[in-house]
C-alpha cells in the first residue's frame, strides 16, 4: 500500500516535526498573503501582472526551503568551527555596506551581487553570524565565564561592534540583535555585572551614534527618521498614516475576516506586503487568523525551548535558543507595530513577509535549529542501545 505524502515526509524528515509543520504553515500563509497584498503594487510595477510577485515569492520560498534542508543536513557542531570566519566576513560586509552600499529609502542596507541585479541585505547575514559566534563563545568559555577576560573580549566586544555597524542604517535590527545577545548571555549564566556592563556600553554607543548623526553625518546615520518615528508614537495617539491604515485593516477583519484576497486596505497601506502584512492577514482572516499567526510563533518558541532543555551540549542549546529567540522577537516586534504598541520599526514578519534575504536567512536559521534537534533525536534513540550494551 502506497504511503501518503504526509506519512512519507514524517519518516524522512528528522528532528522536531512540530517545527517542520510550523514552517509549512507559515510558508503557505506567506504565499496567500503576499499574493493578496501585492495586488495594487502589481498594477503600478508590472502593469497588472499579479502572478509575477506570486511566482517570485514561491521561488524565494522554494530556495529558502532548499537552504533550510542543506543547513539541517550539516551537523550543527560544524557551525562552531565556522563561527570566527563567519563573524569576520560579516564585519567586512557591514563595513563595505556603510561605505559603498546601495541606498534604498534613504538607508544603506544592501550591496549588489556582481553581474546580477540582485541586492543582498548584509545585516541578515550578520545576525546569523553573531548569534553563532556568541553561542560558540559561551560554550567555549564555560570555565572562564565569570572572569572579565572570559566574558568581555570574546563576547561583549563582537556584540558592540556588529550592532554598532548595523545601527546607522537599521536601528531596529541592531536593537533586536543586541537584545537577543543579552538574553543568550543571561541564559548562558554570564555574571550579571557583565550583562549590566554590556547594557551600559550599548547605551553609550547609541548615544555617541546619535550625536555623530545629529551633528556631523545626518545623511549616513538616520537620526531624523528615529526621531520622527518615536515622536509619532509618543505624541500621536492615532499613530502615523501607516499605523492608522493598519488599524483600519484589523478592524475591518472583525472576527473571521473578509476572506482570502478581499483586503481593501492593501490599496492604502504603505508596504502592505512587508512591514504591514500582519494587518492584511487580520483583514482577510480576522482576529482568529491573526491569533493563529501569533500561536505559530509562540509554538516555535516553545519548541526551541524544548530543544534547549534536551540538548546535552552547551553550544547546541545556546545556538538553538539564540536563533529561535531572534526569529520570535522579530515576529512580535512586527505584530506590535501593526497594533501600535511600539514605534514603526521596518522589521518584516519572518517567513511570511515579502523579502528575499529575509526569507533566505530565516530559512537557514530554522535549518540550523532543526540540525540541533535532529542530533538530540539521534542521541535519544541511541541511548537505550548504549545502556543495554
Amino acid at each position: 500500500m502506497q504511503e501518503g505524502l504526509g506519512t512519507l515526509l514524517y519518516h524522512r524528515l528528522k528532528g522536531d516535526r512540530a517545527i517542520w509543520l510550523i514552517v509549512a504553515l507559515l510558508t503557505v500563509l506567506s504565499l496567500l498573503a503576499v499574493y493578496s497584498a501585492t495586488g495594487s503594487w502589481a498594477y503600478v510595477k508590472k502593469g497588472g501582472n499579479t502572478e509575477y510577485f506570486l511566482v517570485k515569492q514561491f521561488t524565494l520560498i522554494a530556495t529558502g526551503l532548499f537552504l533550510m534542508w542543506l543547513c539541517y543536513r550539516i551537523h550543527y557542531t560544524r557551525y562552531s568551527r565556522l563561527a570566527p570566519m563567519l563573524l569576520i566576513a560579516a564585519i567586512g560586509m557591514l563595513l563595505y555596506t556603510q561605505l559603498f552600499g546601495i541606498e534604498i529609502n534613504q538607508a544603506k542596507r544592501w550591496i549588489g551581487i556582481p553581474f546580477t541585479s540582485i541586492t543582498f541585505q548584509t545585516s541578515d547575514f550578520a545576525k546569523l553570524a553573531l548569534i553563532i559566534f556568541v553561542a560558540r563563545s559561551i560554550a567555549k568559555k564555560q570555565d572562564k565565564i565569570k572572569d572579565f577576560n572570559g566574558a568581555f573580549l570574546p563576547i561583549i566586544l563582537p556584540i558592540i561592534l556588529v550592532c554598532g555597524l548595523i545601527a546607522p542604517s537599521d536601528l531596529s535590527t541592531a536593537l533586536l540583535l543586541f537584545a537577543t545577545s543579552m538574553m543568550m548571555m543571561f541564559i548562558g549564566r554570564i555574571d550579571m555585572k557583565y550583562l549590566l556592563f554590556l547594557l551600559m556600553m550599548g547605551m553609550v554607543a547609541f548615544g555617541l551614534l546619535f550625536l555623530v548623526g545629529k551633528l556631523f553625518l545626518p545623511d549616513a546615520i538616520r537620526v531624523d527618521t528615529w526621531e520622527v518615528r518615536v515622536r509619532d508614537f509618543m505624541e500621536n495617539k492615532e499613530g502615523s498614516h501607516q499605523i492608522q491604515q493598519a488599524k483600519i485593516a484589523i478592524a475591518n477583519g472583525e472576527w473571521f475576516g473578509k476572506g482570502p484576497g478581499q483586503s481593501t486596505q492593501r490599496n492604502f497601506l504603505p508596504a502592505a506586503f512587508s512591514d504591514c502584512i500582519y494587518a492584511v492577514i487580520c483583514e482577510e482572516y480576522g482576529l482568529i487568523g491573526g491569533f493563529v499567526v501569533l500561536i505559530l510563533y509562540l509554538w516555535l518558541l516553545f519548541r526551541t525551548i524544548a530543544i534547549v532543555t534536551k540538548s546535552p551540549k552547551t553550544f547546541g542549546a545556546m545556538l538553538a535558543v539564540g536563533l529561535g529567540m531572534n526569529i520570535v522577537i522579530q515576529a512580535f516586534a512586527n505584530l506590535a507595530v501593526s497594533v501600535h504598541l511600539v514605534p514603526v520599526t521596518g522589521l518584516t514578519l519572518p517567513l511570511v513577509s515579502w523579502g528575499g534575504t529575509s526569507i533566505l536567512f530565516t530559512s537557514m536559521t530554522i535549518g540550523i535549529i532543526l540540525s540541533v534537534s535532529k542530533y538530540i533525536e539521534q542521541q535519544d534513540k541511541s541511548a537505550p542501545v548504549e545502556q543495554a550494551s
